[in-house]
């Protein structure tokens, strides 16, 4: 499950540039040029740190994740838990990239897992331009065309059941907090299965370098984020 994505090096994880590509553009639908080999400010994709936290620890009822830093490429990662149950992912050095609450029930079945990953992955994948794009053009708002920068800050979701369920996510609510020349966009989301409400949840995301809305900018940004979809799709 899930396999092809990073390597176990002892009690560490590594993540290459050519598997958290993978990951972003296959499983995601991911095409931000920050998770493109050689990308300067290249970082592993957080959607996939998730994941692995799910693979390692089981799905629960509830669970509350917190992004506190970018992982680079071939970074040694220590996925672990706390006396007090918090899970952690560390580099070697005790820098934390991710911390994750958690309550209530947990399987370990991988099925349920991979389904709940899989899906939540494919709805945080679009984040751009599904999600933002209409935000900021809502605030008149838009991040750096030459230098856009938005930043996973946190996810959480609470669950009613774990078993018999092939989940779908859809977004239900989303806002944009505008402070200056960042925003908070929030994205709130139920969790479905063959039609029953099982769940609800939300994404928060920031958005740094703000600049007055271009429409001519922006629609060049969508037009290359489709541009890229199709030749990797080509591929």
């Amino acid at each position: 499950m899930f396999k092809d994505f990073y390597a176990q090096h002892g009690e560490y994880v590594v993540v290459s540039a050519e598997q958290a590509s993978r990951f972003a553009k296959g499983v995601a639908g991911d095409y931000n040029p920050i998770h493109n080999p050689g990308a300067r400010r290249f970082c592993v994709p957080g959607d996939l740190l998730f994941t692995l936290i799910l693979v390692k620890f089981g799905l629960s009822r509830q669970m509350e994740f917190r992004f506190t830093n970018m992982v680079s490429a071939d970074t040694p990662l220590l996925f672990s838990e706390a006396e007090n149950g918090e899970l952690h992912v560390s580099d070697e050095s005790g820098k934390c990239y991710l911390q994750v609450v958690r309550d209530g029930e947990t399987t370990h079945d991988s099925a349920a897992i991979e389904a709940f990953a899989r899906c939540y992955v494919a709805f945080s994948g679009k984040n751009f331009p599904h999600y933002l794009k209409p935000l900021m053009e809502k605030h008149g708002v838009m991040f750096n065309p030459k230098r856009p920068l938005v930043i996973y800050d946190s996810m959480g979701f609470s669950l009613e059941r774990l078993d018999g369920f092939t989940p779908g996510l859809a977004l239900t609510r989303s806002s944009l907090d505008v402070q200056g020349k960042r925003a908070d966009a929030l994205l709130e989301f139920s969790i479905e299965s063959k039609g029953v409400a099982i769940g609800v949840g939300s994404k928060k995301l920031v958005v740094s370098g703000l600049c007055h809305y271009d429409a001519a900018e922006m629609a060049a940004i969508v037009d290359e984020f489709y541009r890229l979809k199709a030749a990797y799709e080509a591929a």
